[in-house]
């Protein structure tokens, strides 16, 4: 295998022969560039061809499960990441169109030991990459990703025969099977469906209607330009899309998917737009009554209420924050046998005897149609009125470019941690440590915080704060924290603000 270029102009002889690929696009639990700027097909291919020389690297059997997203070049890269892959002499198993879940599912299902998911996850349309790991639920963390990128960019690939296809039919149908077991609705349940014409579109009205649900469609139908918004439940735009759909038609609630399925976002019955996190919270208190002592994993952006909500102590629960990032905290439910974990950003990870402890949006809207079974008096709205009152940012992202922003997060996480030193505070509360296992989750004296991390997927920081007190401390918490942030030049303007 020749060492790809990491530049090769379009539009020549070059560039629909020799493989291109862009170094930062291998990130810290996945692969992502934007197509063909980034990346063209040779480069995908080459991309296929490492990725099986890893697999044998590893010992496992040359078998592996490949999907795609639902975009309209989604089938193009499979297509060209399957041929390296066969060219390592691995056996592929094509799912076909797929989310994210799935696929993870059809290892199971398949027993296949080794998965790669062709998508761009929430990325807008314009990118693309692969989500794969060897050692089911888990998926590719940051030693895999740095090994799998030095065979890749230095050339390292290596053929070998025994290189096979092999088109698997019916896994839709299985996984639909799965999800929906046995499991029948007593209550009655009208569900805003939100899909953003996304992947999901394929499967969640059909996976409400098998519950028992009523399903309120909204942007349902597959097209892959996205004509309403891109699919991505974090984003105010389609959280703001689900509330008004559940004002106009009186809905239950609203659940919304991302463009690979891997992740789902809440709205209730009032409108009231609910963060992840919190979701996590309201998950977290009714497993806990089922499994008690139970330990429940959260991502350094979520909410303090895992550690210090009064309902969750008295059942016993524990919590363990950990770093934002799917591979990280699959890997950290896997490794501490918790029952789940959850991320602000919308995925949450059930594991056994709930799920197999993977990201799965469509697990998650079975479980909280579930919960609201369990619970028959109770609105999604009372659910979270029941929680301890907390003041939260949504998840914004100042622009800093792929190239630099680990240098920058290093030099924050540095001043901050002096700031510490000094005695400082943020939004006039004294800060009383300083967690630095993903960034910097600057805590504060009354139970608020203020994070700054490095996205690992889109050249961006990311930031988040919580106060237990008021609006007013919110914002103060965040001015001061962006203060801290703007001392770097490198950061340009934020996607959205308070």
């Amino acid at each position: 295998m020749t060492k790809p270029h990491s530049v090769v102009t379009q539009n020549t002889w070059a560039f629909l022969r020799d493989p291109m690929i862009t170094p930062t696009g291998f990130r810290e639990y996945d692969a992502r560039w934007k197509f063909p700027d980034e990346i063209n097909l040779p480069g995908i291919t080459a991309l296929g061809l490492g990725l099986g020389t890893q697999m044998h690297e590893a010992g496992i059997d040359p078998v592996i499960a490949v999907g795609n997203d639902y975009r309209d070049y989604s089938l193009s890269v499979k297509n060209a990441l399957i041929l390296g892959l066969m060219q390592a002499g691995i056996h592929v198993k094509d799912i076909g169109p797929a989310l994210s879940p799935m696929a993870y599912f059809s290892q199971f299902h398949l027993d296949a030991p080794a998965v790669a998911m062709v998508t761009a996850s929430h990325n807008p349309n314009g990118w693309t990459g692969v989500k794969m790991g060897f050692q089911r639920p888990l998926t590719h963390g940051p030693v895999e990703m740095a090994r799998l990128r030095d065979i890749v960019l230095g050339g390292e690939g290596v053929a070998r025969p025994g290189g096979a296809y092999e088109f698997v039919e019916g896994v839709r149908e299985a996984y639909l099977d799965d999800l929906v077991g046995d499991f029948k609705m007593t209550r009655k349940l009208r569900v805003v469906c939100a899909t953003g014409n996304g992947t999901a579109s394929a499967f969640a009205p059909e996976l409400f209607e098998r519950l028992g649900v009523e399903v309120i469609p909204s942007h349902n139908a597959l097209d892959y330009t996205f004509p309403n918004y891109n699919p991505n439940p974090e984003a105010m735009e389609m959280l703001h899309d689900m509330s008004a759909t559940v004002k106009d038609s009186g809905a239950d609630l609203a659940l919304g998917f991302d463009g690979d399925g891997d992740r789902c976002g809440v709205v209730d019955n009032e409108g009231e737009e609910i963060f992840a996190d919190k979701v996590g919270v309201i998950m977290a208190r009714d497993l806990a009554k089922l499994y008690p002592g139970s330990t429940f994993v959260a991502d350094v952006k979520s909410t303090g209420l895992y550690a210090s909500d009064p309902e969750l102590k008295a059942h016993g629960a524990k919590a363990d924050y950990w770093k934002t990032g799917h591979s990280h905290m699959k890997r950290r439910v896997h490794e501490l046998g918790a029952l789940a974990g959850f991320e602000k950003s919308g995925h949450y990870f059930l594991a056994e005897p709930i799920g197999r402890g993977y990201d799965c949006g469509m697990r998650v809207a079975v479980e909280i149609c579930k919960l609201l079974d369990r619970n028959p008096d109770m609105s999604m709205a009372d659910l979270r009125r029941a929680l301890p009152v907390t003041y939260s940012s949504p998840t914004m992202s100042p622009w800093c470019a792929d190239t630099e922003k680990y240098d920058v997060l290093d030099r924050l996480v540095a001043k901050l941690v002096d700031r510490h030193a000094e005695g400082g505070s943020l939004g006039g509360q004294k800060i009383v440590d300083v967690v630095t296992v993903n960034g910097a989750r600057v805590m504060l004296e009354n139970g608020g915080w203020g994070l700054v991390r490095a996205s690992s997927n889109t050249p961006n920081l990311v930031v988040v704060c919580e106060s237990p007190e008021s609006e007013a401390e919110l914002r103060a918490i965040f001015q001061d924290l962006d203060a801290v942030i703007r001392t770097e030049p490198g950061v340009g303007a934020y996607d959205q603000t308070l």
